[in-house]
């Protein structure tokens, strides 16, 4: 892509237009954070739920004091340390952060995506972007711009082409505002590093749903998820039933997260009855993993 694509991105987004952006994670749909009538498209352009909250993409880490009302110290060590990357952080909103974004709740996700093309577009962009993955709420998110194409169709007025997504899960996110913090979906940042970063505990999600991706089914394709723990559950599963197509990377944990959404849409593009899913090791990226395939299973 070319000067000119982010040209043509940026002027939809101020006019409050909706555009497909790459992320390192997933394709997510972005409008202007600011606006409430381009935010409001989002959740109908996906079919999504209003009170499920929205993450805000900005440029730079020196940003995150725009959003949040105050900057706890455990997000401002994570920000410093991982960002631009696949984290986002849980903080207590500021006054302008509209209830839309938020599903109503008095904290907001803020993000710094890790990708050349959207970091060029934010920082012209100057403000934040909303942005939830790219998709029909619900079902596998998009790694590449064909898979918005076919999922959105003309409910987005752009995408910028940005190639596949390097990581291929959503960010990890975790909540800031809680003692200890907790993580409220593994991602592409693991919990031992997050963990190690902020020399302590972390906890496991608590309380009601305040971020994307906590509902119990989620990321589904239409094909039926079985889950295993071996190669060889896999193997015997697979002889004894008829349509059953094994999904197995679990000896690489970066190749696993970087094709599994692919790998879930080409079995439906094949008319796959049963996917039949060995969980990879609950390890690093393996536990972003085992969470989306454990929800698109409860499908």
């Amino acid at each position: 892509m070319t000067d000119s694509s982010v040209e043509r991105a940026l002027e939809i987004l101020c006019n409050g237009g909706l555009v497909a952006i790459p992320t390192e994670t997933v394709y997510g749909l972005a409008g202007d954070a600011s606006n409430e009538a381009a935010v409001r498209r989002i959740f109908a352009a996906k079919g999504r739920p209003a009170e499920h909250p929205l993450i805000v993409h900005v440029a730079a880490a020196g940003q995150l004091g725009d959003w949040a009302a105050t900057v706890p110290p455990t997000a401002a060590v994570l920000a410093d340390t991982c960002w631009p990357g696949p984290l986002t952080l849980l903080v207590p909103k500021a006054a302008h952060v509209l209830p839309v974004v938020t599903g109503g709740r008095e904290t907001v996700g803020i993000r710094v995506p890790a990708h050349p093309l959207t970091t060029e577009l934010l920082s012209r962009f100057g403000g934040g972007l909303a942005a939830p993955s790219a998709n029909r709420f619900g079902k596998v998110s998009p790694t590449t711009a064909a898979h918005v194409v076919a999922d959105l169709g003309s409910r987005v007025d752009y995408v910028l082409d940005g190639g596949a997504c390097s990581v291929g899960v959503e960010s990890t996110i975790v909540d800031c505002t809680t003692t200890p913090p907790q993580i409220l979906r593994p991602g592409g940042i693991g919990s031992e590093e997050i963990s190690a970063l902020l020399e302590g505990a972390l906890a496991d999600a608590d309380g009601p749903s305040r971020a994307p991706g906590m509902l119990a089914s989620h990321y589904a394709p239409n094909a039926h998820v079985v889950l295993v723990e071996t190669a060889q559950e896999a193997a015997a599963i697979a002889a004894s039933s008829s349509g059953g197509w094994i999904l197995d990377r679990s000896d690489n944990l970066v190749a696993y997260a970087h094709c599994l959404y692919a790998e879930l849409r080409s079995a439906d593009e094949r008319g796959v009855h049963t996917i039949i899913a060995v969980m990879p090791p609950a390890i690093g990226l393996g536990h972003a993993i085992r969470d989306r395939l454990t929800k698109a299973a409860a499908h």
